[in-house]
């Protein structure tokens, strides 16, 4: 069965002979803009039920309906990671959200830093990017975004279990050792385009759960910080292996 070519995201149940609500965005997306009928097929997943080949039997210019016929793909979930990181210019913290989708993570944290440099945080539009590109992506798994919240506040209560890999630029200069990555509940921290302040690296150094990460010797930006450190703790105890 040949898969089809157009993917979207639904938040309604979907399973075999599911009845899925199209309305006006994704009407307008697959009846206008790609230009499907009655009886084409397209790819549906929610996030929860894997994906789903559905069948268009209503299409109108602002809702129709499509039904499940076949799951196409299991539901999968990331691996138990959270990004934190300080928002940045605007393209550029799209950026870091459509990559991060991409690499494979469950929830996506922005926090304030005492250097942010950019204070322009929508929860609806940078969902609206995620789900963007899990459906480019083929994952079938958005995850969650939060609201923009201070990195004290978020240090102060941080769950226990879970480590924090802290991105910490003066690594790079080979200032001290960085931490091995291991398996188990995670998040990974990167900070805004100025650094760290001195106090928020005191308070870092201080907390048990805190483990320095480096990135190589040279100093990256935030978004390459943000890929590099993805990439590192897939590829050492993620869903890469």
């Amino acid at each position: 069965m040949e898969k089809p070519k157009v993917r979207l995201y639904v938040d309604q149940p979907l399973g075999a002979g599911q009845a899925v609500a199209l309305g006006p965005e994704a009407a307008n997306y697959l009846f206008n803009v790609m230009r499907l009928a009655r009886g084409a097929h397209v790819a549906l997943f929610n996030g929860r039920d894997g994906e789903w080949q559905a069948e268009v039997v209503e299409a109108g210019k602002r809702q129709g309906i499509a039904v499940c016929q076949t799951e196409t793909a299991p539901q999968v979930m990331p691996p138990d990671l959270w990004l934190m990181f300080t928002p940045v210019k605007k393209d550029r913290t799209a950026f870091i959200v459509e990559k991060a989708v991409e690499l494979g993570v469950a929830r996506l944290m922005p926090v304030a830093t005492r250097h942010m440099n950019s204070e322009r945080w929508r929860v609806d539009k940078q969902t609206a990017h995620a789900v963007e590109a899990a459906e480019q992506c083929g994952a079938t798994f958005v995850p969650k975004v939060d609201d923009l919240q201070p990195l004290d506040r978020v240090l102060s209560q941080w769950p226990e279990g879970r480590a924090l890999y802290w991105a910490d630029e003066t690594l790079a200069k080979g200032s001290s050792t960085p931490a091995a990555v291991i398996a188990g509940p995670a998040a990974i921290l990167i900070g805004p385009e100025g650094g760290f302040s001195e106090e928020e690296k005191t308070r870092l150094r201080a907390l048990p759960f805190v483990r320095p990460l480096a990135l190589g010797p040279r100093i990256l930006r935030a978004e390459t910080a943000a890929l590099a450190a993805l990439v590192l703790w897939q590829s050492t105890v993620g869903d890469w292996q």
